[in-house]
């Protein structure tokens, strides 16, 4: 029997690269992918799929957008690359950080761009660094985060994220990070007498004091966490703001996953009303088609670099503000705004949840079916009434993302948790096509 096509181009592959998450069977069971058109990636033997994850949530707008092309292309002509250090800049980063300044936050306009979103964790937790030694607190260097959150793999920030299985092969971790529990609706236990919207957030006010609040200078977290699609109880957010502002603790939303429309909003802590100092971003900024990510800071951040002589930021990046990059946000910025994709997550986003709980709701081993717009999560267990987990070793997860590449439909998961993610550009075909995908793939593994 001939060989496939994608098979021998995995084994070319795999003779010279090394890959992110690393496994040699799972990544010569994988797929090499040649073209992208709309919603669908194309293989090495022309098989088409569903991406429903659209890349690692970052192709907002889908393959084969013209307008961000076309915008690369302009630019590459124009200004192929400028340095972005203090005392350079380029017309297409300037305009970018105009335009961020009228969409992200309202007390947001400053940024520094980065090249993705672990490098821009790095960023945010170097500059809440620099911003406490500049008040005049040096002691306050400490940063907090979730546990289940995820913020990236640079040293840094993979110590900020808070999933023990990236950890073990990169010991010892820095110091100076704390995680506190999951505010996750379906397995978090709220202490008796406590109020369920806040008890999660509370934690972070007993994580503050037993590391000393002259210590902590930062907590970070995703509005939305893209590890799970964990969404937060009404008032938690709120709570944070709270105890930020109560123990002088910066406050930075991680809106690597969130920001730029999935969740229905342009960025999702608009959800619940509250602002942070700090907010980070990337994938869905380009829309994938080129690395950009970046950190906005707010006014009462921003002012402390612009103090009569104050130290150098000794912070930088080559590709910091690269015009090409920042040429393809702007037109992908300015797609999300022209087509109204926001409203168009948030109404697909309604239609992707109420189908996963039409067709899943009932399965004896559904546990939970959570996210917001178009982030969501089926999570599977072996008891629902115990909410007990399988036995890591049935590999119940990798068995349904393996029986919906069959059926022609590409998502990840973690553990026996499935995730999904569309394109903002999807269209309702497409959102009822993953749904029906998922429920097969779940009961044909898991039959009821």
């Amino acid at each position: 029997m001939t060989d496939s096509l994608n098979a021998e181009l995995l084994r070319r592959d795999h003779r010279h690269l090394v890959h992110s998450l690393h496994n040699e069977a799972a990544h010569l069971a994988g797929n090499v992918w040649v073209r992208g058109e709309g919603t669908d990636l194309i293989d090495g033997d022309g098989k088409r799929y569903v991406d429903a994850m659209s890349g690692l949530w970052n192709v907002t707008l889908g393959y084969g957008r013209r307008e961000l092309v076309d915008a690369a292309t302009k630019q590459m002509g124009e200004l192929a690359y400028a340095s972005g250090y203090a005392g350079n800049s380029n017309l297409r980063a300037l305009e970018l950080g105009e335009v961020l300044s009228e969409c992200v936050y309202p007390n947001i306009h400053r940024f520094f761009f980065t090249s993705g979103g672990g490098e821009s964790t790095d960023s945010t937790i170097k500059t809440a660094r620099y911003y406490w030694k500049a008040m005049g607190r040096p002691g306050k260097f400490k940063t907090i985060s979730l546990l289940g959150g995820y913020h990236g793999v640079t040293l840094a920030a993979m110590c900020a994220t808070g999933m023990p299985a990236y950890w073990p092969a990169f010991e010892p971790r820095m110091t100076g990070f704390a995680h506190i529990p999951n505010h996750d609706v379906y397995r978090y236990s709220v202490p008796p007498g406590a109020d369920p919207d806040t008890a999660a957030a509370d934690e972070l006010e007993r994580a503050i004091l037993a590391e000393g609040p002259d210590s902590v200078a930062l907590f970070i977290a995703e509005p939305v966490m893209g590890g799970g699609a964990y969404v937060p109880p009404l008032g938690y957010f709120k709570r944070i703001r709270e105890i930020c502002d109560k123990y002088d603790v910066l406050f930075a939303a991680d809106e690597v996953i969130t920001g730029f429309g999935r969740t229905g909003r342009l960025f999702a802590l608009d959800h619940w009303g509250v602002t942070p100092d700090l907010v980070q971003f990337a994938k869905g900024i380009t829309s994938g088609y080129v690395p950009l990510g970046g950190i906005g800071l707010s006014d009462k951040v921003a002012a402390v670099f612009d103090r009569p002589g104050a130290d150098t930021w000794m912070h930088c990046y080559t590709y910091s503000g690269h015009p090409v990059a920042c040429a393809v946000a702007l037109a992908a910025i300015d797609v999300v705004q022209r087509e109204g994709l926001v409203a168009r997550a948030a109404t697909l986003g309604e239609r992707l949840h109420a189908g996963l709980r039409e067709t899943l709701a009932s399965h004896p081993h559904v546990g939970d079916i959570r996210g917001l717009g178009l982030i969501a999560a089926v999570e599977l267990v072996e008891d629902r009434g115990r909410k007990a987990s399988f036995d890591p070793a049935r590999k119940i997860g990798p068995q349904v993302l393996a029986e919906l590449r069959r059926l022609g439909v590409i998502t990840r998961g973690r553990g026996d948790t499935l995730y999904l993610g569309p394109a903002l550009v999807s269209d309702e075909a497409t959102v009822d096509r993953i749904v029906t995908a998922v429920a097969e793939a779940v009961t044909t593994v898991l039959p009821r």
